[in-house]
């Protein structure tokens, strides 16, 4: 799961929020720190993994810590995420025109190349960057860099998407002003599923 921590933007905020999970034993998968809109602030991303209450006893917990604002899950399905990748491929003679091909289907970008190495660019969601990873595999990996998540934002803002929710309306797609629903009507003989 991720989670956006909204904190003052003071000197040692980050530590006092790493220093909880390492009192709390709730291990990082990634952490990412930036300003906000606004200089007041700063936003931290933070990757964890853990069951329903695990989660839960982590928001509660940051709530406690001083300088924390808001604490948000960003749900996957509901969130636009972002995280850059950079790696770094032995460039074989051999496999070159493979390597290339790859880097062209995932819209990937040749950084830096030389006659021992291509350093390339990759920027997706997770599961493409893991995708992009395991495909690599197959050749010779030298040096591998990811950012984690450096975005991931909320596509409906927190009322719209909490009365869908309520009204138990799944949410298929979503671009400015329009709404891809997922509504089921219960009638006495069958389940019909509309698409508004």
């Amino acid at each position: 799961f991720t989670v956006a921590i909204l904190v003052n933007n003071q000197l040692g905020v980050v530590n006092r929020v790493t220093s909880m999970f390492r009192r709390r034993q709730f291990n990082i998968h990634s952490l990412t720190v930036s300003e906000t809109h606004s200089t007041e602030y700063s936003r931290i991303t933070i990757q964890s993994e853990g069951d329903d209450v695990v989660k839960q006893q982590l928001i509660n917990q940051l709530y406690k810590l001083p300088d924390v604002s808001s604490v948000k899950e960003l749900d996957q399905q509901y969130s636009v995420t972002r995280e850059l990748m950079l790696i770094k491929m032995r460039n074989d003679p051999e496999n070159r025109g493979e390597i290339k091909s790859a880097i062209e289907a995932f819209e990937g970008k040749i950084l830096d190349y030389t006659k021992e190495t291509l350093t390339i660019q990759m920027v997706g969601d997770l599961q493409k960057i893991d995708n992009f990873v395991n495909l690599m595999k197959d050749y010779e990996i030298l040096e591998i860099c990811r950012t984690g998540v450096v975005s991931s934002l909320f596509r409906l803002c927190s009322y719209q998407r909490s009365y869908l929710l309520d009204k138990g309306i799944r949410l298929l797609s979503c671009v400015p002003h329009i709404y891809l629903l997922n509504i089921y009507k219960n009638t006495p003989d069958r389940r019909t599923q509309d698409i508004v």
